[in-house]
């Protein structure tokens, strides 16, 4: 979640939503992210709506946010009644951030809860928080499982300790081993996150941290490359030539072995950044958002879809508190995208994923572009005769092209 929010209509006080959110609801899932936006410290390359305890002052308070949040999730269930939209109950909820291990097990317990009593939780819901390794006990990961959660991310980013020094991550990477062993004692599905591509990072360095990743046996495996974000710390560093800047061969060699090592190892890539053990353990979650699903977002500068209608909250904690205890929405804005929009990120997100984009979703200019992708070699030439574009590793190297070629700008 960028912490700079997008242009758009502003958001009206009541939150209600137009009748055509209501269009077809039934027929699209419904989703929860719940966004927990406090940090022990910044870490340099993060752009998300996250804060310190110093940054925030006397704000916003930890310990009165859970309950803060709950109102909001009371609040968005009068609104989709209000707005007549179909009831659903929920399929997927996600716990993000910040570091949301940082409130008591307790309190993520209680959110979730309100979310159950307010919208129900569909039988086998998914449930996920991320986590640093150094923000979990066995107790309060026994606490989570016992409380309805079913998966949780831990932020591993990397094995190296100098290369978890230039993300100025805090955590011992010794640390992940354990807690990766404690959720799995009390029954939580286990996913780590890594970066590729930091500055002074070799490719050696990146192997380590794949091995690393894969001696813990997780059932998931997200691996992002670094991107650098403006505002930050480390963008600001490698402007002053602190660090070295980031290199896209690197960041494509390291891809590729990333890909090719967790595709020995037994796991499967379901979307351009995320490997699991079978399909059973992929993200539900992140699957609803790349396919259009509905949910909303909770929490300031936390951003919600429904219909096609997408608005964000106000950003600050503490304005988000002010508006919340008020009574009133904290959107801050919203938009319908166009149709131009709305097909550019259509194909976008499902590209993306190893099941694909139908063909006969593209237009005409879209359609034509296949046999050049296949020539290129970014598609998989057998999923298009079957009537989809699939891509290669190559086409995921290079997914933002793809995209370009089959939208014709």
């Amino acid at each position: 979640m960028p912490s700079v929010l997008p242009d758009g209509d502003p958001a009206p006080a009541d939150g209600l939503l137009p009748a055509l959110c209501s269009h077809n609801a039934q027929e699209r899932t419904m989703s929860f992210y719940v966004h927990i936006p406090f940090c022990t410290v910044r870490c340099g390359y993060c752009d998300f709506n996250t804060y310190t305890a110093k940054e925030l002052g006397s704000g916003s308070s930890q310990a009165s946010y859970a309950a803060t949040v709950s109102q909001e999730i009371s609040f968005s269930r009068g609104v989709m009644d209000k707005s007549e939209i179909a009831h659903r109950e929920i399929e997927t909820v996600f716990f993000g951030g910040g570091t949301p291990t940082l409130l008591p097990a307790s309190d993520l317990v209680s959110v979730l809860g309100r979310i159950s009593s307010e919208f129900g939780l569909k039988p086998g819901a998914e449930v996920t928080t991320e986590a640093n390794p150094d923000s979990v006990t066995r107790e309060s990961l026994q606490e989570l499982k016992d409380g309805g959660f079913t998966r949780v991310s831990f932020g591993m980013q990397s094995a190296v300790p100098h290369v978890l020094a230039v993300l100025e991550r805090t955590h011992d990477p010794k640390r992940v081993p354990q807690v990766v062993q404690w959720a799995r004692e009390v029954g939580l599905d286990v996913s780590v996150d890594l970066i590729y591509g930091t500055p002074g990072e070799s490719v050696e360095d990146w192997r380590t941290s794949i091995e690393a990743a894969l001696s813990y046996e997780p059932d998931h495996i997200s691996a992002y490359a670094l991107i650098i974000e403006e505002g930050t710390k480390l963008a600001a560093q490698i402007r002053r030539g602190q660090v070295p800047n980031i290199d896209d061969d690197d960041h494509a060699e390291k891809y590729q072995l990333a890909d090719e090592m967790f595709a020995a190892a037994g796991y499967q890539w379901y979307e351009v950044s995320n490997w699991a053990k079978g399909e059973e353990h992929a993200c539900r979650h992140n699957v609803a958002y790349w396919q259009g699903g509905d949910w909303w977002g909770a929490g300031p500068g936390a951003h919600s879809h429904v219909g096609g209608l997408r608005w964000w909250n106000v950003k600050h904690p503490a304005a988000y508190q002010q508006r919340i205890d008020g009574g009133i929405s904290p959107g801050h804005g919203r938009e319908f995208p166009n149709a131009e929009a709305v097909q550019l990120e259509r194909t976008m997100l499902l590209t993306r994923l190893s099941s694909g984009m139908l063909i006969a979703d593209l237009d005409e200019h879209g359609r034509k572009a296949v046999a050049g992708l296949i020539a290129d070699e970014l598609i998989d030439p057998k999923a298009a005769f079957a009537g989809s574009v699939v891509l290669t590793q190559r086409g995921r190297l290079l997914a933002d092209l793809v995209v370009r070629e089959l939208l014709d700008f």
